[in-house]
């Protein structure tokens, strides 16, 4: 790709537990170059950063630029991350504790790094380039291994006093219910993602030895993903609508309680499980309508799927410096 030397560039990296991808973001928020590798981890400090900075010098090569055409880098990253110092406090999937990475990529790759939360860079790239452009407010929820959440007020990401704000996955919707990773039980995030609906399918095949269920996995419990149960039901199969609806109930419950709290112009969900569209969507919106506190008033929450999929945290990430 030959540089346009007066258009800016934008270099944003996600980093996740799986993979790390780098991409160069033109002024009209396209993604026009990439790169990508596996995550190597447990590692030090200089090894994380050492992969992030040669995975953005790969894409900087595949888009035919070098770090002086950036004017900055931006970085989404899992776990609790200080904005103002670029220090991710901790990460527990990453195995990251109180890791400097903005002083450490930046000596790398001589720019201004800023690091953000994943879902926080995720919600930011919606806003600017995707489901949420126009909002004054909105939230971005990500049904993933957990549940990922951003807050944007009035154009600004919401992170609360101590970096650590925001996660509407540990709002608790069952009181002593289903343990959750973060040490509580009956988290949102226990029902409503992927892994709690992969739970409640195994639950009902447990239950129900002769559901299709069984079939759709090979009769492996292991192989039950956050598609199961979606696929049973469209098959006729009476145990995976059952599942899909308990699933749908948590989920409603959790996000009619976002609304309640925040009434954003729209919340756009993201995710594997999002990918299921309308028969996902429609019992939300009702639900929701039914069901929030503002349900009698003129103006109501949009309610959609997000648009960018795996770019978002590309984007997000990029954008930060703007």
């Amino acid at each position: 790709m030959r540089r346009k030397d007066a258009e800016m560039y934008r270099l944003g990296i996600d980093l996740g537990g799986t993979n790390i991808a780098a991409g160069i973001v033109d002024e009209s928020n396209r993604i026009v170059a990439r790169a990508k590798r596996k995550t190597r981890i447990p590692c030090t400090p200089d090894e994380i950063c050492d992969q992030l900075s040669q995975t953005a010098l790969q894409a900087l090569r595949n888009a035919g630029l070098t770090v002086g055409d950036i004017p900055c880098v931006g970085v989404g990253t899992p776990g609790t991350v200080n904005r103002e110092t670029g220090v991710v406090e901790y990460a527990n999937n990453l195995y990251l504790h109180h890791l400097p990475l903005a002083a450490l990529l930046s000596r790398r790759l001589r720019r201004e790094v800023i690091v953000e939360n994943d879902a926080n860079a995720a919600a930011y790239g919606e806003y600017r380039a995707g489901a949420l452009r126009g909002a004054k407010s909105a939230l971005a929820i990500t049904l993933g291994t957990g549940i990922g959440s951003g807050i944007l007020i009035d154009g600004k990401i919401y992170s609360g006093g101590n970096s650590a704000g925001g996660e509407l996955g540990h709002t608790v919707i069952v009181a002593g219910g289903r343990p959750c990773t973060c040490g509580r039980r009956g988290c949102w995030e226990a029902y409503a993602s992927a892994t709690g609906l992969a739970a409640l399918t195994r639950d009902a095949m447990r239950e129900k030895p002769d559901s299709l269920l069984w079939k759709l996995c090979g009769g492996k419990p292991e192989r039950v993903s956050g598609r199961t149960a979606f696929e049973a039901m469209r098959a006729g199969d009476e145990t995976g609508k059952r599942v899909v609806d308990r699933y749908l109930f948590y989920l409603a419950c959790g996000l009619t309680n976002c609304i309640n709290i925040f009434q954003p112009d729209i919340l756009c969900i993201g995710g594997g499980i999002s990918n299921e569209g309308e028969s996902l969507l429609e019992p939300l919106r009702k639900t929701a309508a039914a069901e929030n506190y503002g349900r009698n008033l003129k103006k109501q929450t949009v309610l959609c799927r997000a648009q960018l999929g795996n770019d978002a945290g590309i984007l997000g990430a990029a954008l930060l410096g703007d």
